[in-house]
């Protein structure tokens, strides 16, 4: 494990101080100075480098640990520090589900991108998914038939059936991408099925059809599942016209 220490840190300019820490920090990461597992210098010792606040440099470290970027962990010694992290966090997340709130995208939009990701999804499923994957999707359906779910958890396992899907490609961005989208969707489609007049009705041909698209997956028939994704999709959009996710 390295650690990011002396080397060529420069002081900041004193407009927007955390800016010019966090923009420094991004360059390290960019040129491949910094990486997963790295650490930063002791505060003390990062701001004098930096020449700046103690307090700047904590709020620079926050909207980093925010996005997801870094752990700032208490106490010194191996497990106290600031550490870079090596698996994708959740800011990404939570910034295009604050976007969404602000109606900086519209829902046309919106729907368009997940289908084009899903439709990806559904491909590259039916070709790679293991039978562990299989399984795995299967578990999910199963629960979806529980009598004594609320339409919260209903939607929860909708999600991750359709998460689990794209983390059957084997591509791992995309699967962060759509976990991403469909969080930043999720108080929407819970709004939509609990605004339905009989959501449990609803629910009954979403989980046949979660199936029939399962089905395709394991028959390693990509264009089926698409075909059926469509009007998965668009099935629900339609019902719910006056409330569309």
């Amino acid at each position: 494990m390295s650690s990011a220490t002396h080397s060529s840190w420069e002081p900041a300019r004193k407009v927007r101080t955390y800016e010019q820490v966090m923009s420094q920090i991004e360059q390290r990461i960019l040129d491949g100075r910094l990486a997963p597992g790295d650490r930063l210098p002791s505060e003390r010792e990062f701001a004098q480098l930096l020449g700046v606040s103690r307090p700047s440099l904590r709020e620079a470290l926050r909207v980093l640990e925010a996005l997801g970027v870094v752990d700032v962990r208490p106490g010194r010694g191996p497990e106290g520090g600031t550490v870079f992290l090596g698996h994708p966090g959740t800011g990404f997340s939570m910034l295009l589900k604050m976007q969404l709130a602000l109606g900086h995208f519209d829902p046309a939009e919106v729907l368009r991108t997940r289908l084009t990701l899903e439709e990806w999804a559904m491909t590259e499923a039916a070709r790679h998914a293991t039978q562990a994957d299989h399984l795995a999707l299967r578990a999910i359906l199963d629960q979806m038939d529980s009598p004594h779910l609320t339409a919260r958890d209903f939607n929860r396992l909708d999600t991750e059936f359709h998460v689990r899907i794209a983390e059957s490609t084997g591509n791992s961005l995309a699967a962060h991408l759509m976990g991403s989208l469909r969080t930043a969707i999720q108080r929407q489609m819970i709004e939509a099925y609990e605004q339905l007049d009989d959501w449990r009705l609803t629910s009954r041909w979403v989980r046949r059809e979660h199936r029939s698209i399962l089905e395709a997956i394991e028959n390693r028939d990509g264009r089926r599942a698409v075909e059926l994704l469509h009007g998965h999709i668009n099935g629900f959009y339609e019902l719910g016209d006056d409330h569309r996710p």
